[in-house]
């Protein structure tokens, strides 16, 4: 399924499959590649929300709230290619390894999540299959054409989790991209928001899996952005990232 928009200053088409949708904006030959693993709350059928997951739908745990608007603007920033999963991170966590303990969340905030409840290996297999490998399997096609030079994951983040507050308000994540990271936290700063590097989480203990991964696959440069939920619904707060972003990779 194919989506013409017009944003300005820039056309940007949409590309629109079950496990994933590609957003080409301008001439997506922009300096960053954007991949957008938590975009989507969608649970496509034949699954079904089971009742006592009823309080878990359209929740920070069913997907990154914020995250596919912050990547469609950065996306029309930059004049960049972005791809964004359009499943339920609790179908199957894109931004985890097929061998991860959470790539199937099994409780959130102490409750069980009923949908994960019992998974066995045919499940396991039909959730990868149809969702969680094209999605990946799109990433590599899309990069392997693209000459940008960095990988950069979109994600976003609850500013309360599990009873903690949280007081950062963007995360710049990193392994290996030291000083890519310093430059991207210092541009986020200068908009006047609190930005750390490797928080919430930390891209050295394996949380920017997605980025990671394809990054090395393509020899580019692996890097992942957090934005507090409150914070990123604001169109003037995700302009005022999208700009720092260009501005220091482009």
């Amino acid at each position: 399924m194919f989506e013409l928009v017009l944003q300005r200053p820039v056309f940007v088409k949409v590309e629109i499959e079950e496990a994933y949708e590609i957003i080409r904006a301008g001439s997506g030959t922009g300096p960053a590649f954007l991949t957008c693993e938590h975009a989507s709350a969608r649970l496509p059928e034949p699954w079904e929300w089971k009742k006592d997951d009823r309080w878990i739908v359209d929740t920070h745990w069913a997907h990154d709230i914020g995250a596919r608007d912050l990547t469609a603007d950065l996306a029309g920033a930059m004049g960049s290619v972005a791809v964004l999963s359009r499943f339920t991170r609790l179908l199957a966590d894109p931004n985890r390894d097929e061998q991860h303990v959470d790539l199937f969340r099994r409780h959130a905030e102490g409750r069980v999540v009923r949908l994960n409840e019992a998974i066995d290996d045919d499940e396991r297999r039909r959730r990868l299959d149809r969702l969680y490998r094209p999605y990946h399997a799109a990433i590599d096609r899309e990069l392997a054409r693209s000459e940008a030079q960095v990988v950069l994951s979109v994600h976003t983040f609850t500013p309360t989790y599990e009873g903690r507050q949280r007081d950062v308000e963007v995360g710049v994540l990193f392994d290996e991209e030291v000083e890519l990271a310093g430059r991207l936290n210092a541009a986020i700063e200068r908009t006047g928001l609190r930005a750390r590097l490797n928080e919430p989480y930390s891209g050295r203990a394996g949380m920017i899996h997605a980025a990671d991964r394809h990054g090395r696959t393509h020899g580019r440069r692996a890097i992942e952005i957090e934005v507090r939920q409150d914070l990123v619904t604001a169109a003037s707060v995700r302009e005022e990232i999208a700009k720092a972003i260009g501005a220091t990779l482009g």
